[in-house]
């Protein structure tokens, strides 16, 4: 157990080419979900107990869903290369999205140029409230090839409508049926020309 996020661990942590974010509903049902993240520049430590990282739009959101119904998240970096590691930091998140006061202040803390043109639907903002470390010894030693880049350049692709239309139809509700991404306005409807 740390107490906060310096020296070592946040050398460790802002090393680190992809992390995991493990979030639930409430309650014995629904879906437990864990997410790896990896598009550089989209993690930052913001204090010794703050972390945040740039949500991309993709196929669904079920952190946000989560976060909505209860704000629990945990998120988690393992070693790949160097020596072994596995850093979990557990709080409470919330998120600002593209549509709130804030987010083009929250967007400057990352250095990857992903913004709302290449894909950005909020930021998650994470108050760490457990700190921990563990051996890692069970991770594999793994090569970092590079970045794929394949995601913020898929959305830039789809302009501002067609990001807009993605995430109405894929984000607005999780699997388990929770409300989700549902912020896109809808479109106005298009009256024929009598």
């Amino acid at each position: 157990m740390h107490e906060q996020i310096d020296g070592r661990l946040r050398s460790f942590i802002e090393a680190q080419h992809m992390f995991f974010v493990a979030t639930a509903p409430s309650g014995p049902g629904g879906h437990v979900n864990v997410s790896p993240k990896g598009v550089g520049g989209t993690f930052a430590v913001l204090d010794e107990r703050t972390v945040a990282y740039v949500d991309l739009t993709a196929s669904g959101s079920e952190t946000i869903a989560h976060l909505r119904e209860n704000g629990r998240i945990t998120i988690m970096f393992c070693a790949f290369d160097g020596p072994p590691n596995i850093v979990r930091l557990h709080g409470r998140g919330r998120f600002v999205t593209l549509y709130d006061e804030g987010f083009d202040e929250l967007l400057a803390h990352f250095e990857g140029g992903v913004d709302e043109d290449r894909g950005a639907r909020a930021v998650v903002v994470v108050d760490v409230e457990r700190v921990s470390d563990s051996c890692g010894y069970g991770v594999p030693l793994m090569g970092y090839q590079g970045e794929r880049d394949l995601l913020p350049d898929f959305m830039e692709r789809k302009g501002v409508e067609g990001r807009a239309d993605y995430r109405r139809l894929k984000n607005r509700t999780s699997i388990d049926g929770l409300p989700a991404f549902d912020m896109d306005p809808m479109p106005s409807p298009v009256h024929p020309v009598e």
